[in-house]
């Protein structure tokens, strides 16, 4: 048996399925991943949460790099992976998608947003810090770019930001407790393009498996956890669950 045939067969006989995606999913659809050569945290330094609180230069010079690197963001579609998820959503099979990517193509791929695991926020939409208040960005962008203003919550005066979780930001409690939840629950817990050496995020696949759930591994270079994995495909991930789920 090879390994596309054991991977099916792994998601054919599991009853509660859930998926662990990083940057790897979404390169292919031409997102880069910021941490490789020429992504953008090799490009600029991270703009750590405690200075874009304090500083409005900080806080200019984050809407800046968003503005400026949004566009392959946006013009990005899901993939065949994404797909592939989205038809084991429907099919009741996966319960949920856990994910580090910040980039909304799961919502766009047709996965219901309850059944999403957002561990890094979202960059399509922003929020006021204090309130919560959601904004979407052209209003925003547009008046930066014609005179640098900076948003501003118009309920509470707060700071609004992309909502996504900057380096020093505190991780979101719900959305952690939700994923431990969901990782505790699963007898099959299958990671895609995770590089797995961001925590507390990559300690989930040894949860699932501690607890008893198979793990599965699906990323193009080995990971420090490839050896605790029931599978390892070092494929790409889109023909690899299009194959294997049936989807184009």
């Amino acid at each position: 048996m090879d390994d596309l045939e054991r991977l099916r067969e792994m998601v054919g006989s599991a009853k509660r399925i859930v998926a662990f995606t990083g940057a790897g999913i979404s390169t292919e659809s031409g997102i880069p991943d910021f941490r490789s050569p020429g992504g953008i945290w090799t490009k600029y330094q991270p703009i750590y949460f405690d200075d874009f609180m304090s500083s409005e230069e900080m806080r200019r010079e984050a809407w800046r790099r968003k503005f400026a690197t949004d566009e392959t963001m946006t013009r990005a579609e899901p993939n065949a992976g994404h797909r592939a998820l989205a038809k084991l959503v429907e099919q009741g099979r996966m319960s949920a998608i856990i994910t580090q990517n910040i980039d909304g193509l799961h919502q766009r791929s047709g996965v219901p947003e309850q059944r999403i695991i957002e561990l890094h926020g979202n960059t399509t939409y922003a929020s006021c810090l204090d309130c919560g208040q959601r904004y979407e960005l052209a209003p925003i962008k547009k008046d930066f770019v014609a005179s640098g203003k900076l948003p501003i919550c118009e309920k509470c005066d707060g700071i609004v930001k992309t909502a996504t979780i900057s380096f020093g930001q505190a991780m979101p409690e719900i959305q952690m407790a939700r994923a431990q939840d969901e990782t505790q629950s699963c007898d099959l817990f299958i990671v895609l393009g995770s590089s797995l050496v961001v925590y507390p995020a990559a300690g989930f696949p040894r949860i699932a498996k501690r607890r008893g759930a198979r793990l599965v591994i699906v990323n193009r270079d080995p990971t420090d956890q490839d050896d605790d994995a029931d599978l390892v495909i070092h494929q790409e991930i889109g023909p690899t669950l299009s194959r294997v789920v049936g989807v184009n």
